[in-house]
């Protein structure tokens, strides 16, 4: 069981809008998962965005809060709504609720991992999979609700940079016509979750990084973006997922070579993001 669903970092004096979270960079695997799972536990991380939370750990020095995932995703994916259940794994759930993310067992209780490897043998029943909404989802998502209606309220707006890794093969697959292979790809839902002005200024702090850029292919966000990106009302979501070829050894799932030197540049990045939300406080307005 976890000491408790999150870690939240908050700066000395929170001076920006923006929050960054990380909620697929846990790495607490509870020794009972691990006996029950048929894989072991490389294979288990294959789905985790691996030291994610270390290339944006400077956002508190920025004036902005962190909040970190502590349970893995191969657990529990809390880039998934609460209700999908996949019904191909737990006792009891409805076959009313499918969509493509749980047909492919990826629902908020994954089913498999990355390459559809399959974490069990057998079933969960539903009052497992309900103890671990209550203790870490429920947690998490209010913790974040939190923060972002306490920027509201402070600064009159709030930007909220969900950070992610992809797969190196799921972006080298990619279509060859395409001029480039995108080593960062910002989602925001086509535009639902983020004002434009948002997402030009995140895609020009990447590249003037020197990183090959794309928008909303092949990810465009999820439940985080989908819930939390309201734009009418100033609040701002925009999914960040980042090659993991860069700073990481897939294989193993340990740092590469290149890592010291990314981090470095991520921090440069996450101060960049981080000044967008400055300014002087503005009244929200009634809705």
């Amino acid at each position: 069981m976890f000491m408790r669903a999150y870690e939240i970092l908050e700066p000395a004096k929170r001076t920006t809008s923006v929050v960054f979270a990380s909620p697929h960079s846990g790495r607490n695997y509870p020794w009972t998962f691990k006996r029950r799972s048929v894989l072991n536990e490389l294979a288990l991380r294959s789905s985790e965005d691996a030291f994610v939370d270390l290339l944006f750990d400077s956002a508190p020095k920025c004036g902005a809060v962190f909040l970190t995932a502590t349970a893995p995703r191969a657990y529990l994916d809390l880039n998934r709504a609460e209700e999908e259940l996949d019904p191909a794994l737990i006792e009891g759930a409805s076959r009313n609720i499918i969509n493509p993310r749980i047909a492919s067992g990826l629902g908020v209780i994954p089913r498999v991992v990355a390459n559809s490897r399959a974490i069990y043998r057998g079933k969960l029943s539903m009052s497992e999979v309900k103890d671990r909404i209550e203790t870490i989802w429920r947690p998490y998502h209010a913790a974040l609700e939190g923060v972002l209606q306490d920027n509201l309220r402070q600064f009159g707006k709030a930007i909220l940079i969900d950070c992610h890794s992809m797969p190196h093969e799921a972006i080298s697959m990619r279509n060859k016509s395409v001029r480039y292979t995108p080593e960062v790809v910002l989602g925001d839902r086509y535009g639902a979750a983020a004002g434009e002005e948002l997402m030009d200024r995140v895609e020009q702090i990447f590249q003037h990084a020197g990183l090959q850029v794309a928008r909303n292919t092949p990810f465009a966000g999820a439940y985080v973006s989908q819930h939390y990106g309201r734009p009418h009302k100033r609040q701002h979501a925009i999914q960040i997922e980042i090659d993991r070829a860069l700073y990481l050894n897939e294989e193993k799932i340990e740092p590469n070579e290149n890592f010291g030197d990314f981090r470095q540049l991520m921090r440069r990045v996450t101060e960049e993001i981080a000044e967008m939300g400055r300014g002087a406080s503005v009244p929200l307005a009634a809705e």
